[in-house]
This record gives C-alpha cells, structure tokens and sequence, in this order.
C-alpha cells in the first residue's frame, strides 16, 4: 500500500541556528520541523536531562499519596503495589517497590493474571490483600476508572492510592488519593507520562518527605542516586509504552538510556541487556522497543507475569540471568503465536473481499491467545491502515485488544460503542475490552458505524512526513552521526525522514528472512551507492524490479560491521516511476 507523502515546509534562517546551536542544515531543519526555530529551544532538545522534569508536587494527588505512604513506612504498616503485566506496569511496580525497599520496608507485589483476571484493579484481590492484614494499596499504571474497586477498597478498610496515566472517565474514583497528570482540573505541565513516569514522580516525592531537608527540595545522596538508576526502569517502561518521546518523556528515555548503557543498574536489568546482546553493549530505544521490551512482555503476554517482575525485583545474578534466558525462549513462542495469529487474520480479512468500503477490522476467533492479539493488531494496522481490533474466545466470553490509526480515538470509539462492552479501557491509540461472545457482532457493527461517522477515505491512507527532499551525497556519515543527536526517537520525535528522487536499482531486490518477508536494495544516485532495507515489504520484490526509477522516502542510519561504518537506509516508501498521490 503506497503512502501520501506529507512535505514539511524549508525552514528558514537554518544557517543561523546552525552556527547558533553547532549542528548541520538536515539536524536544524528536522528541529524546525519539531517546532523548535529558537537557539535556546534547539539546544535544549540536543540536551535532554535533569532539568526537563517538572517538580513532583505539581501533580495532582501526588503528595498526598506521599504523605501517606511516608507514613505506612514510618509506623511499619503493610503496603501493597498492584501493578499490570506489560512493560510499564511491571517498571512502575518495581521502581516503586525499590523506592520502598531504600526507604525501610518490603512491600507486597501483586500483578493480576493477564488471562485469568485480565487488565485494572480487581475486587478479589483487595480482598485478599486486606484479609492479609495490608493498610495501604498502590496501584502503578491502572486504576483510574476502578470506582467500583475504590468503593470496595474503603469498605475494606484500604487506603486505596491510585496513580495511573490512562485517560479517566467522568466518574473519578473516590479513593484515598488519585495521582494522574490527566485529571479534570489538573494543571501539571505534562499530561503524557507513561505509568512509570508517574511512579518515578512519586519515589521522587517519597525521597523528598524522607530526606529531612527543610525546604523539601533535595533527596539524600543514597535516594539521588536510587533517582539516576531507576531512570533505566524509567526508560524500559516509556519507551515501550509508546508514549510521546517529547518533554519529561525524552528526558526520562534520554538519562535511562545512558543508565541503561552504563551498567549501573541492579542484576535483572543487567541479565535482559545481556541476553539482548546490544550492539556494542550501548542500548538504544529500538532494542527496548523490539528486543528488551518483547521479552518482558513476553511472560504476561502467555499468561503470568511474576517471572519477569522478580527479575526486576529480587533476583540475584545466577537466577536474573536464568529467569533472563527463560523469556527469551518465551518470547520466541510468543512469536510463533503470533505469526500463527497474524495468518489466520489476513486470510479472514482476504476471504470477506478486502478491506475495500471498510473503515475499520473487527476479528474474532476462539483459536486466538488473548495475550498476543494486540501485538498482532498492531501487524494489521500497519498492512490495512484501518483502526483494527481482534478478540479471542473462550468459553463464550470475549477479550479484545485493539490498535488505531492517527486521527482516531478507540477509547472513544469504545466509549461510543459501550453498549455492547462489559468493559474497556487505554487510549487513542491502543485500548482492550470485554464482551460477550454472542455481542461480537453487533459491537463490529457499531465499531464500523462510530469509524464511518468519524473517518473520510482519505483517512485510510498511510502518510509519511517527509523532513526534506535531499540526495545521497548529502547523507554521508558526518551528517547522519549527527542526526544521532536528535535520538531518542519514538511517538512524537520519530527518526527523520528523507525524500530522494530518481534512485536505481544497481541489481534486483533480495528478499531477507526465513521467509523472504524482507527486502535488501542497493541503490544508485547521484553517482552513489547505498544498501537500502525495507522490512515487510518482501511481496514487492518483482514490482521493484521492473522499475526505471523509484522515488524513496527513507530513514539514514549507521551500519556497523566487523569494526566499519556506513551508511544504510531503512526504506519507509517506495513509489516505483516516481511519486503519485495515492488513493485509499
């Protein structure tokens, strides 16, 4: 599926700032495109650090959260972190927990079962907790929409904390305190922290109420340092959260990465970089968003989640590193499940006549893991450009995940089909429900009608922005290292994009994979050749070989091999004969 090209406009004066901030003219011109014209802004996204946090007490709920939390420490009180299976959840659950250990108490851990109990804050857990003799409960990355749970919680007597970054709806949870950047009212300078940010937020806090600085404005050395490593934790769960990489998120993702790279990090985290095998040992937002981050996921995706939380938990250096090969071979299961998935959703879409007058994908199958389908929505997404949900059954009960396109909300999508949901949850881009079996069709029906209201035809085509049209000889290596200085790149500040026209084929494309899924191009122009790789485009071989010319709109990057650099490009479009405007 071809993609519209979305041309920024050249920035003016870019010499100027390029004196200014000491960079090239594509790193200043992607810096215009990012909004930042102004030496001042230019460098302080070249810098991202310390001084990019907002200070903790601005968000709403979070010192009282505090307060109570310094208290249950002080007077030995049980405490509780309920987190979520995924990345974020499981970061924020152990950046809180080692938060707690420094300041002189072993919290209880307590992750729901992705299959069994499935995502948020569930009575019989607080039951069980409070029946274990527990006074505090906080939960890390859900909660927000718990009112039900909140109300439970008071009866049982919980002092129930909930500190989350999803979206809340008009009812807010009357629990003991509600800590979230987004909440009606909320005046906090960022409202799109990861649920780990939040959590980060509130150890920062805690640190601060123990430290018995006067003012409250400096944690102690032993609680600063704690603050610099769990940035690493900070990193794993924003990035993989795909939230905007943009304000305190960069910074977080920025310091985390360094963290991260210089191993000064607990052994859990040590055995996932290990097992990753990073290049260099230098990790860098793609391996926590395709290699470390899977891994973790991997465990609560096939069911529980409590190998990967010990591991950033409590694991020493020979266990960290067993319960590290473990996911790895988890992972690749999952992958396996996943392909399997992905087939049989293709095939269900190619059998029904395309996407064709289809304005979104609603799929449903009893033979689908419930924990993979999101992943596998994502796949979809990516081949038909429309807001895509799947569900796998079981015993007539129906769980969902779901993935959308820019420009609509499947919160609001679900919230507008709510009438068929038991439940649901997330946010614009990526949210889950429940249903009944026997709804699933009435629900597509009414998905399909909210997308039809919501979307134009020309909605349904993927865009690209093109940061500027420029030729090989301006990508060399100096110019593409510099690029390097934009990273970390992710939602909000993606990697730039280049334009290049008139390319050629030096040889025909060679497909890559078990699979030939991949594509290898080498390419010519200008006199120059470069190697191109264009993932899951390996179909297009024969289109591509028959081409005079292709226009390409490509991301530069550095390759290095056996001690040598050059420069590869990763392929995000190709428009064989040149660019045309595409239709949906």
């Amino acid at each position: 599926m071809l993609k519209r090209w979305i041309f920024l406009p050249p920035a003016e004066n870019l010499e100027v700032l390029g004196r200014a901030i000491g960079a090239g003219g594509l790193v200043c011109q992607v810096l215009a495109n990012r909004g930042m014209v102004t030496a001042e802004e230019g460098k302080a996204f070249l810098n991202p650090g310390y001084k990019d946090l907002h200070r903790p007490e601005d968000m709403p709920g979070l010192t009282r959260a505090a307060e109570r939390i310094v208290a249950a420490v002080r007077d030995g009180e049980k405490i509780a972190i309920y987190g979520d299976y995924d990345v974020d959840g499981l970061t924020a659950a152990a950046l809180l927990y080692q938060c707690l250990e420094l300041a002189g108490t072993k919290a209880t851990l307590y992750v729901p079962h992705r299959i069994e109990e499935g995502y948020g804050l569930h009575g019989e857990a607080l039951r069980q907790l409070a029946a274990e003799g527990h006074k505090v409960v906080v939960t890390v990355d859900c909660g927000v929409t718990s009112v039900k749970e909140a109300a439970l919680a008071r009866e049982l007597g919980l002092d129930l904390i909930i500190t989350d970054h999803h979206e809340p709806e008009a009812e807010i949870p009357a629990a003991y305190a509600v800590v979230n950047p987004k909440l009606p009212g909320s005046s906090y300078p960022f409202r799109d922290l990861a649920g780990v940010g939040v959590a980060f937020k509130l150890a920062w806090a805690i640190g601060l109420m123990l430290s018995g600085d006067a003012e409250g404005k400096k944690c102690t050395p032993a609680f600063q340092r704690f603050l610099t490593d769990a940035t690493s934790l900070a990193a794993l769960g924003t990035i993989a959260d795909v939230v905007p990489l943009v304000d305190e998120n960069r910074a977080l993702a920025a310091m985390g990465l360094k963290a991260l790279s210089s191993r000064r990090y607990h052994h859990g985290l040590e055995a996932i970089v290990k097992s990753a095998r990073t290049a260099d040992g230098k990790v860098k937002e793609h391996d926590v968003g395709f290699i470390i981050g899977p891994r973790l996921n991997a465990a609560g995706r096939m069911g529980s989640a409590h190998k990967a939380l010990r591991l950033l938990t409590e694991a020493g250096p020979e266990e960290a590193m067993a319960i590290a090969t473990e996911l790895e071979a988890e992972n690749r299961r999952r992958q396996d499940v996943e392909r399997e998935i992905y087939n049989q959703a293709v095939a269900m879409v190619e059998r029904s006549g395309g996407v064709k007058n289809k304005f979104s994908l609603v799929l449903a199958s009893d033979q689908w893991h419930a924990g993979v389908i999101g992943i596998v929505a994502s796949r979809l997404v990516e081949r038909y450009y429309r807001p895509t949900l799947l569900i796998a059954l079981e015993e007539g009960q129906g769980q969902g995940s779901g993935r959308s396109i820019p420009g609509f909300s499947l919160f609001q999508a679900l919230t507008a089909s709510g009438g068929h949901l038991k439940s649901f949850g997330g946010h614009d881009m990526a949210a889950g429900c429940r249903l009944a079996g026997e709804n699933v069709a009435a629900f597509a029906a009414a998905f399909e009608a909210h997308a039809k209201s919501m979307l134009r035809p020309e909605d349904l085509v993927a865009a690209v922005k093109i940061d500027a049209t420029t030729e090989f000889a301006a990508l060399g290596l100096t110019a593409v290292r510099e690029l390097g200085r934009l990273a970390p790149f992710g939602q909000g500040n993606p990697r730039p994009v280049f334009a290049v026209r008139d390319c050629q084929l030096v040889r025909p494309p060679e497909r890559l994979g078990k699979d030939g899924s991949h594509l290898a191009l080498t390419l010519t122009q200008g006199g120059i050749c470069l190697r191109a790789l264009y993932w899951k485009q390996g179909r297009l071989a024969e289109t591509l070989a028959g081409a005079q010319t292709l226009d390409i709109a490509c991301r530069p990057t550095i390759n290095k091999f056996n001690g040598r650099e050059s420069v590869e490009l990763e392929l995000a479009d190709v428009h064989p004969g040149g660019y045309r405007e595409p239709t949906s």
